[in-house]
């Protein structure tokens, strides 16, 4: 099988669906794999590192050419795609439901579309989450930009003008991106507090020496979603939140936000008002700000001020970590297609009663399979 990666379009993208690593093992499992002209180049890839690895480096009418998968970071728009072979596969980040009629265009091009996002979070599928991968990096990142933004230093220092107090940090949402988020705050030495609706992440945010700042006293809330996720709060436990969230802000130097619900619009987790309660030069990072931001007047990809407060709205970090990310997401990408490796016939066979298969493939057959998309 010809294994295509082809230069991210996409405004902004710096990532690549490849690294040489995983180019070597792709061929290691009898592929061949060819690779646009310049497709790694913002990750820090050079095509002469892809020719060293055994890749073919071309057009990307060439590199389409025969093509048994595609593999992408942001699904292409299906004009780049006009030269792909019907029945090929498409696998990367689709997002499905924002985009339905790139989907729609990818069934119509009789192409095989699997989307990394909606990978189940089971044990056999962890090293091919993408999700997971990405949201690491963008909590690390987080803290960083939160950090060069504040103005002020983290660690409690002591010198003989006098001592300055530590920054105080307070991270609301404990998936990854809020754990990796809580551990790097604590290594810039700041004081680092949490909270989630999932009442099982308060272990883990001990765990990480962040204090958990939780509701006490409204039974039967545990915000336990499908695949780990959270779930909409109840009326009740959303007046004892902002009541919590209230209290607590107010002391706060440095807010992250995380909180997503699949297929939502994002909970939103602190109002104007709460807002207008931080001291004048705090930093709030809101992660969810793409999917209409945990923070009222968080703008995508832009910083506000707001009542002396920055709020920065933060629009996919991983791409700020190219090398990374795109190390990452390459891994997750050959982790799934060689765990359905045939390497008697050297191509990739994807059962349809598998749970993996089933949870991310979206079209087949020149139609969209996907019962989630077709109910959305």
């Amino acid at each position: 099988m010809k294994i295509a990666i082809l230069k991210e379009t996409a405004a902004g993208e710096t990532r690549c669906a490849a690294i040489p690593e995983t180019v070597r093992k792709f061929i290691a499992l009898g592929a061949e794999v060819a690779i646009e002209k310049g497709a790694g180049i913002s990750a820090g890839v050079s095509d002469k590192d892809f020719e060293e690895a055994g890749a073919q480096v071309g057009t990307r009418k060439a590199v389409l050419s025969n093509a048994g998968a595609i593999l992408c970071i942001d699904g292409p728009g299906p004009e780049v795609l006009k030269d792909a072979p019907r029945d090929a596969l498409l696998i990367g980040a689709l997002d499905p439901l924002r985009r339905k009629p790139a989907i729609q265009a990818y069934a119509k091009a009789g192409l095989q579309a699997l989307t990394m996002e909606w990978m189940p979070r089971i044990t056999r599928a962890q090293s091919m989450d993408i999700l997971s991968s990405q949201s690491n990096l963008a909590g690390y990142k987080a803290v960083v930009d939160a950090a060069a933004a504040y103005g002020r230093a983290f660690p409690m220092m002591m010198t003989a003008a006098g001592t300055i107090t530590p920054a105080k940090v307070f991270v609301m949402g404990v998936g990854v991106a809020g754990l990796q988020a809580i551990a790097t705050a604590k290594r810039l030495g700041a004081q680092v507090s949490a909270t989630d609706v999932r009442s099982a992440t308060k272990e883990q945010i001990q765990s990480l020496g962040a204090k958990p700042i939780f509701v006490e006293n409204v039974s039967g809330i545990e915000g336990e979603g499908q695949g780990g996720y959270a779930t909409e709060m109840s009326d009740e436990y959303r007046k004892a939140q902002g009541e919590l969230v209230n209290s607590h802000i107010a002391k706060q130097d440095i807010v992250i936000t995380t909180a997503l619900i699949p297929g939502r619009p994002a909970p939103r987790l602190i109002t104007d008002s709460q807002l207008a309660t931080m001291r004048a030069g705090s930093i709030i990072v809101d992660l969810a700000a793409e999917a209409g931001g945990n923070v009222e007047g968080t703008v995508a990809g832009k910083s506000v001020e707001r009542h002396g407060v920055t709020v920065i709205g933060a629009s996919n970090l991983a791409r700020t970590l190219a090398a990374d990310s795109s190390a990452l997401f390459a891994r997750n990408l050959y982790n799934f297609l060689s765990a359905f490796w045939n390497k008697d016939k050297n191509v990739p066979e994807l059962p349809d009663d598998d749970e993996i298969v089933q949870a991310i493939r979206l079209t087949n057959g020149g139609k969209i399979v996907n019962p989630r998309l077709m109910e959305a």
